[in-house]
């Protein structure tokens, strides 16, 4: 029995030390083509992952692209992340290529974690599926749909505040700004407007965002296993929701058009099929993310940036308060006070430069090509980061500084400020995500005055950007 064990031991040993070896080669091959960027690809298959993402957890993403722009090149330098070789393009150049280039030189790429946790996109991939939405999504995001949110995203603000900062001596910005976000987006893509409803997966959802993109660890405990837990939970929320919306539908009771869960519900491929529940509620899932998170980070270091800087405060004050003062009690506002909120919005863009909300996102070589005279080889990984010109003294004057003024007159040069992306993979949902976080500024001014309870409260991104403490603040309502 003794000797059994042995051999399974040895057997075991010879096991890992193969895959090593295999994974060690295979990790040279993705790096031994002729004039790649500079740079250094880390541990097998880790690669330099732990370092792109603990520069994060640590408070200053930017250091890992700003470390390497300076020891390897201004323009690219290649690294590995998250088990792929990847080539980081920087500055205007860099940005302007791969926006311009889509479904030319490259295509979008998420990591492998994505596809785990989005089941559907394993029948056909990520690539197809962002497509897919792209397709679904103008109707509900052109300017006559936009202009029809503005009161109710005002109508859910003043309920936010009644319920959840009303009486409130102390209040968590962080979450509360996703509680608002989410509500906003549960009411607009599903109808759903229960608090109590949307309160049985907004807990879920926040795993979800915390873990899809990560280390695809599927052990108990990590952020990705709770992530696809999280994600399947959700489902079985939505599948109800949708199976309700059918009946709805069937009787007469619930439009085409009311919102995007409608549409999806009745129209049909080139075949004359109709989506699968399970394709359904994993596109809401997508849209649920990006229509909640990024404005929920921007509302919160808004606040932040608020309390630090009086003048800002008065400013914005002074004009949302000329807003609030041409309305009649109980009138909401309207599309016409939201393209009043110029200074305000001045502020908002201030806030995504200095701390973006989507720090950067991949790209796939879909061919060898040349880009600022090193090859990028067919299936390497690309990514654009807006720390590379943010934070660039080469682009903003005294960058650390807070200057709403930046954004006067036709504001940074192109390809400068991308706080959501560029090209025709640019953001679908930003004058979505503009209302939601003006509506919210017109909203939280005219009630209260602020402070932070700790004032040098460290914000760390994991992946995305967040105040480490949630953003506790004393609230001073005005009486």
């Amino acid at each position: 029995m003794e000797l059994f064990f042995c051999y399974f031991f040895l057997g075991f040993v010879f096991l890992v030390l193969l895959s090593l070896q295999i994974a060690f080669y295979k990790h040279q091959s993705l790096f031994s083509f002729a004039n790649l960027p500079p740079g250094r690809t880390g541990w097998p298959i880790l690669g330099e992952t732990l370092e792109f993402l603990s520069t994060g957890w640590r408070g200053h993403p930017e250091k890992f692209v700003f470390d390497r722009m300076f020891k390897y090149s201004q323009e690219c330098f290649k690294t590995s992340i998250l088990g792929e070789p990847v080539a980081f393009v920087c500055g205007p150049p860099g940005n302007k290529f791969l926006f311009s280039n889509e479904n030319k030189f490259v295509t979008t790429w998420w990591p492998e974690a994505v596809n785990k946790v989005f089941p559907t996109s394993l029948q056909t991939n990520s690539k197809e599926e962002s497509k897919k939405m792209r397709k679904l999504l103008p109707q509900f995001l052109k300017a006559e749909a936009l202009q029809r949110y503005v009161s109710i995203m005002d109508t859910i603000a003043q309920r936010h505040f009644v319920s959840e900062w009303e009486n409130k001596e102390d209040v968590f910005v962080f979450p509360l700004a996703k509680r608002y976000t989410f509500w906003l987006a549960c009411r607009l893509f599903l109808s759903v407007d229960d608090p109590n409803h949307i309160a049985r997966f907004a807990d879920p959802f926040h795993l979800l965002v915390s873990g899809v993109i990560s280390i695809p660890v599927n052990l108990p405990g990590t952020p990705f296993n709770k992530a696809i837990k999280a994600a399947e939970f959700i489902r079985k929320e939505l599948r109800l929701i949708i199976n309700q919306r059918k009946v709805d539908l069937a009787e007469k009771k619930a439009t085409t058009t009311q919102d995007i869960l409608s549409h999806m519900l009745t129209i049909t491929d080139e075949n004359g099929q109709n989506m699968s529940e399970m394709d359904i509620a994993d596109k809401i899932l997508g849209l649920l993310i990006g229509g909640h998170d990024t404005a929920s980070i921007v509302i919160s270091f808004i606040v932040k940036y608020l309390a630090e800087l009086p003048h800002v405060y008065n400013a914005v004050y002074e004009e949302q308060m000329e807003i609030a003062k041409s309305k009649v009690p109980g009138e909401l506002l309207t599309w016409e006070d939201i393209q009043k909120m110029k200074y305000s919005w001045n502020v908002a863009c201030e806030v995504m430069r200095l701390i973006p909300p989507l720090q950067g996102a991949f790209r796939e070589a879909m061919t060898d090509f040349m880009y600022a005279g090193f090859t990028i080889p067919k299936g390497w990984k690309l990514y654009w980061s807006a720390y590379s010109t943010h934070r660039n003294p080469q682009y903003f004057t005294d960058p650390e500084k807070f200057d709403p003024s930046r954004f006067d007159g036709s504001g940074p040069a192109p390809y400068t400020y991308v706080p959501f992306g560029g090209g025709p993979r640019m953001c679908p949902g930003k004058e979505y995500a503009r209302l939601e976080i003006l509506v919210f500024m017109h909203n939280v001014v005219k009630r209260y005055r602020w402070e932070k309870l700790i004032p040098d409260e460290k914000i760390i991104a994991d992946p995305f950007p967040m105040p480490a403490k949630g953003l506790p603040i004393r609230l001073i309502p005005y009486i």
